[in-house]
């Protein structure tokens, strides 16, 4: 006998995927190993005739064949079916995995996995029907696609890729029954329900840590309700959290044989929404599938549940709350997203002359500094262009700026800025330390960030045909391996110093177009590399490439050191003559700059400024790139950097 084993409290994506893989499997039976979700519950009373469902108790283990597991890789998520996947092991029967939780958790020796992180582990099976060309029945059709839908919340949840929504559109051509879908997919609560949720919404406790919002809840109840993760659904779209710990417990079966408290059921479930749960593209963020795993459940980062039976539910609640806590990202603060250094002007500036310095930089306001640099004021585009429509275009600014200003400190952290903007409609909050201006955030900072966040989660995408970059992760490390060890050391020494200094040190131009476009396991030969220096929050100096280059000097006497221009580019070269291992190579580290050009053919205006515009000046694309080889900032979601 060959058998598909769905999970324990069986959900539309473990059935939907089993149906499939037993229309696969011609004779095969599936088994529900352990209750359903009232909704699968509903509905399979209604459909069990159209499906190969046996009862566990009409299972002769010792007529098994085969076994496939879908949805889940643990034995003991699939209840007292683990003695099933026991007598397999030990009878080296056949064992398939069917799941879409990524990285493995399972210590099952399956000979086949089927893993891939997708919205459904139903798309699996689905692509797999499409590759032998079997095609569903009507009914078997509705409730794969009724799996599809429920794990990927109609394709809206961010784990849900383009391959889901092309099984779901194959399935509605297979006659997919969308009156039937409709029904099942999003289900009201019922009276027993909804009572519990006014209760949960009296009883619940938010917490705010690091600018996200954790909610937390406990009930006891008088006996099992089924339908609670529902419940926690609704819960947690009406409360407006991060994360939700829904909890339940009420009486277990066991009877306390020795004096102590009386043993509960405790039901577990936690839900994140997508900027705090865990991504395989960001090193942070909770996941409550690895959280619930020693407890006994699992499943997603985002979407995950246990059950245990405890003496004391609020210690475990406290318990897993403690380790959420430890998994929340660190939140960007106004030191990773702010502009700097700050363009600025005296209050006697005249309207005119303020509006030439912003057509000449491109910004949407100006920074008003006194003598001793304190911010005194600030002055938008908006504000002097009614005073030039009023003839006052030799007039200060000091009278036309605006003066009652919101700062913000380096630490703000992303969502008291946020905050800050819509409340009081601010286009751009200028950064102090102490009483210094180091830097500014503009709306423009703000959106840029939340737009890299949602690429890195995959919500937003980029342009059709837009070549996408390798993660940045991985392209330092393919860095590493590229680089001859010695000429490495070189940079990790330079990182370093730069780093204890407040600066980033970026890898630019076309080492960074030959790492993209080679694979790991080429050989790259880069006899020349230039880096440039960030100031970052405190600006570099103007000779930073200078000073880097020295400390390599003091290490390898034989390298010379050549200084070029105002901005004291340093140049680090090794002769070819040399007995050396980095003989011929050259390194020239600049310090982030801009240039403008007063009138055509004159020579440009060199400043001090940011990566950005630095990559901005470039003249082709391809050298409009940067790798940064300084550690990540809090929050931030690449190190590869381009001019737009």
């Amino acid at each position: 006998m060959d058998l598909v084993l769905c999970h324990t409290t069986a959900d539309f994506d473990t059935l939907g995927a089993a149906v499939g893989l037993a229309r696969l499997m011609p004779g095969a039976r599936i088994v529900l190993t352990g209750g359903c979700h009232p909704t699968v519950q509903r509905f399979v009373a209604l459909h069990r005739d159209e499906y190969p469902l046996i009862e566990r108790r009409a299972v002769n283990p010792a007529q098994m064949r085969s076994l496939t597991l879908v949805d889940a890789q643990q034995p003991e998520r699939f209840g007292p079916a683990a003695e099933w996947i026991a007598q397999a092991q030990q009878r080296h029967l056949p064992i398939t995995i069917y799941d879409h939780h990524t990285p493995s958790l399972g210590d099952i020796p399956a000979g086949r996995h089927v893993i891939e992180s997708i919205g459904a582990a139903t798309t699996l099976v689905v692509e797999a029907m499409q590759r032998q060309g079997v095609t569903p029945t009507v009914a078997e059709a509705t409730v794969m696609a009724l799996g599809i839908h429920v794990d990927t919340g109609s394709l809206t949840f961010e784990q849900t890729t383009a391959r889901d929504a092309q099984a779901l559109a194959w399935l509605m051509a297979q006659g997919a029954s969308l009156q039937v879908i409709a029904e099942f997919v999003e289900p009201g609560l019922s009276p027993t329900l909804q009572d519990l949720l006014g209760t949960a919404m009296d009883k619940l406790t938010v917490d705010d840590t690091q600018g996200y919002r954790l909610a937390t809840v406990l009930l006891s109840v008088d006996h099992f309700i089924p339908g609670l993760s529902g419940l926690a659904e609704r819960l947690m779209a009406l409360a407006d959290v991060d994360t939700l710990l829904f909890a339940a417990h009420y009486p277990g079966k066991e009877a306390a044989v020795e004096l102590g408290p009386p043993l509960r059921k405790l039901v577990l479930i936690g839900r994140a929404q997508g900027r705090i749960s865990r991504r395989s593209t960001q090193p942070q963020g909770i996941d409550w599938g690895a959280i619930f795993k020693p407890l006994g459940g699992g499943g997603h980062p985002a979407a995950a549940s246990a059950s245990l039976t405890t003496a004391d539910p609020v210690q475990v609640i406290d318990q897993v709350m403690r380790e959420a806590r430890s998994q929340l990202p660190q939140p960007p603060t106004a030191r990773d997203l702010m502009s700097s250094p700050v363009r600025t002007i005296r209050p006697n500036t005249t309207i005119d002359e303020a509006q030439r310095i912003l057509l000449r930089y491109g910004h949407s306001g100006l920074s008003v500094v006194d003598a001793e640099d304190n911010l005194v004021g600030v002055i938008s585009r908006r504000d002097l262009d009614l005073a030039l429509h009023h003839g006052f275009s030799h007039a200060p600014v000091k009278g036309y700026m605006a003066t009652n200003l919101k700062t913000i400190s380096p630490d703000t952290p992303l969502s008291d800025i946020e905050d800050l903007m819509v409340t009081y409609d601010i286009g751009r909050l200028p950064v102090l330390q102490g009483r210094s201006l180091v830097g500014i955030v503009t709306r423009t900072d703000l959106l840029r960030h939340l737009h890299q966040v949602q690429i890195a989660n995959g919500v937003a995408r980029p342009l059709v045909n837009r070549p996408q970059l390798a993660p940045a992760l991985p392209l330092q490390h393919l860095l590493a391996n590229q680089l001859q060890p010695v000429l490495w050391d070189v940079l990790q020494q330079m990182t370093e110093s730069a780093q204890e200094r407040g600066w980033h040190l970026y890898l630019v131009g076309g080492a960074v177009r030959d790492l993209l476009l080679n694979p790991a396991t080429a050989a790259v030969s880069w006899p020349d590399l230039d880096l440039v220096v960030d100031g970052f929050y405190q600006t570099a100096q103007v000779g930073a490439g200078v000073e880097l280059a020295q400390q390599i000097k003091a290490r390898f006497p034989a390298v010379d050191i050549q200084v070029h221009g105002r901005f004291q580019t340093a140049s680090l070269i090794w002769h070819r003559e040399l007995a050396d291992p980095l003989a011929g190579v050259m390194i020239d580290i600049a310090t982030a700059r801009t240039e403008f050009y007063p009138y055509p053919a004159a020579n440009p205006e060199v400043e001090a400024s940011s990566i950005q515009q630095d990559l901005y000046r470039r003249d082709f694309t391809i050298n409009a790139m940067a790798l940064r080889l300084t550690a990540l900032v809090p929050g931030n979601c690449s190190t590869i950097l381009a001019a737009g």
